[in-house]
């Protein structure tokens, strides 16, 4: 997502039909447990599902709109939500129809017909907004729609992912009669079909109640939510937690606050640990006449200590990532492990630089921008350079930016090695690999593989049994660590953090990013 600090296969269900159900119930809109006030560091961008792309959005509308799928509590295969079933009505993987719920109604009263999906996804391509989610759906072709409850989207090319895709925030369905078709709404209001209404919005706070004419799988177990927002501010986030003025924090406490939480007896909170897929990487500029040389990205390579690294600066709120697609998704190996070991070698490092004609300390910079990829990135970014030059070899330093010029530094080629953070849009290799090595790569480091780009993206979109890709995703990742473009770093753990009455957050975190208001209760 989203570039932001911002899993296992989606399965030969998606060649088949997914049905309704599978173990869920519909929504429960008399739900009459006690409301629940969270408070996280992140803002929400937008309101209208057409602009926000980043967390904080999305974690509105995926309370708030309706997908035709959604990801269920601990899975990443998506299921049927406001559809009934969809499939894949070709082998090739270019037609994809789905069939709507009966009954279904916005939050106003509206019904909510295929016309409205259509008004949709053609309203979010028509606007194309920069913070938008269109950019996630270049295969599409056209909507359309036979009848009130029936969808086929016409794909340009088999994308086996587009389940995936629309079971994201980046699938809301809008009431066409609520917003402009080619235009964002920007009256902070939002009117969608899920679980909550949007009551109110604003800088500090978002107020949710429960939508009493949801029909859908979820089974809402509070009688409403209210989001504080803390604008970064995490000193102020943990005081209102330990002063009870919000029953959970989530996205926000800095790692040595979760950690002297977990190690604390003396208040009644406790810590949950969730399982993410959110990754961090050291970037390589190709093209630059110092990360250029695979010497000194090889060098760096065996010096870099994650463990130590993770230990020191996050307080072990992370873990060491040896791949690009990170544990618990599909495809995941062990690659840059296998090739470079755990614990650094200034031997291996030494000799790779010597083999290249290096002999002297190679002076480097390493450039950090100081909150978008978390807060103790800038403290991160100081620890391996002091790992590099500990080792004699290197002379690194660290220079951070803010966001704003940092992206246009990226993309002017200035730097040779910089950080770059990763939230899934969803949880499927695909979205590890082709936004980092596909055509047009987020990353801006002038990389590219033939075999990749050529051969294993496009295969890997055909194949509707996302198991059966492992293979060749794997061999994506031996390649990445041989040519090393990206050095992974660590893959995030999600955390919230909540008074001793509130239950139900670990049905919240998990690799599809999807914080289930519904499955949170207050007793």
């Amino acid at each position: 997502m989203r570039n932001q600090w911002l899993a296992p296969t989606a399965g030969a269900v998606l060649a088949a039909a997914l049905l309704a159900g599978c173990g869920s119930e519909n929504g429960d809109s008399a739900a009459s447990g006690d409301s629940v006030v969270m408070g996280m560091s992140d803002d929400v961008l937008a309101t209208d599902p057409a602009s926000g792309y980043d967390p904080g959005s999305w974690l509105l509308f995926n309370n708030v709109f309706q997908s035709l799928l959604s990801f269920p509590n601990g899975g990443t295969e998506p299921v049927p939500e406001a559809a009934e079933e969809c499939h894949f009505s070709n082998a090739a993987t270019k037609v994809y129809t789905c069939t709507l719920r009966k009954g279904l109604k916005f939050s106003n009263g509206d019904a909510l017909t295929s016309k409205d999906v259509k008004y949709s996804f053609d309203r979010m391509m028509t606007i194309g907004d920069d913070a938008g989610p269109a950019i996630m759906f270049p295969m599409l072709d056209k909507v359309e729609t036979p009848d009130a409850h029936t969808v086929v989207f016409q794909l340009k090319y088999a994308d086996a992912t587009f389940p995936s895709k629309i079971a994201s925030g980046a699938g809301s369905i809008v009431d066409h009669s609520e917003y402009p078709a080619d235009k964002l709404r920007t009256d902070g209001k939002a009117v969608g079909s899920g679980p909550y209404k949007l009551d109110s919005y604003s800088k500090n706070q978002a107020a949710f109640s429960v939508n009493s004419s949801y029909e859908g799988t979820a089974k809402v177990k509070n009688s409403g939510v209210t989001m504080k927002f803390f604008h970064g501010d995490q000193k102020a986030l943990k005081k209102s937690l330990l002063a009870g003025d919000v029953d959970l924090a989530y996205r926000g406490l800095a790692a040595q606050d979760i950690a002297d939480i977990e190690q604390s007896s003396s208040e009644d909170i406790d810590v949950v640990e969730g399982n993410s897929a959110e990754v961090q990487h050291l970037v390589f500029n190709m093209k630059d006449p110092v990360a250029g040389r695979l010497s000194v990205r090889k060098a760096m390579a065996y010096l870099l200590d994650r463990d130590a690294l993770i230990d020191k600066v996050y307080d072990n709120t992370t873990a060491a990532l040896y791949s690009i697609i990170p544990a618990g998704i599909t495809g995941h190996n062990t690659a840059f492990f296998d090739t470079y070991g755990a614990r650094p070698s200034p031997a291996k490092a030494a000799q790779a630089l010597r083999a290249d004609g290096i002999t002297g300390k190679v002076k480097l910079t390493l450039w950090s921008t100081p909150a978008r990829y978390g807060p103790a990135t800038d403290a991160e970014l100081k620890a391996v350079a002091a790992q590099l030059n500990a080792s004699g070899l290197f002379d690194a330093d660290v220079k951070s930016v803010a966001f704003a010029q940092y992206e246009r530094d990226i993309k002017s080629g200035k730097y040779g090695v910089y950080v770059k953070g990763w939230v899934p849009d969803y949880p499927d290799p695909d979205n590890f690999t082709q936004p980092f090595f596909g055509k047009g790569n987020v990353l801006d480091n002038h990389y590219t593989n033939r075999t990749i780009t050529g051969t294993i993206i496009p295969q890997t979109g055909e194949q509707s049994d996302r198991s059966s890709t492992s293979r060749q995703y794997e061999q994506l990742q031996d390649i990445v660590a041989d040519e090393l473009p990206i050095l992974p770093v660590w893959q995030a753990k999600q955390y919230a953090v909540a008074r001793g009455n509130v239950y139900g957050l670990e049905n919240c975190l998990d690799a599809s990013t999807v914080f289930r208001f519904w499955a949170i209760s207050k007793g």
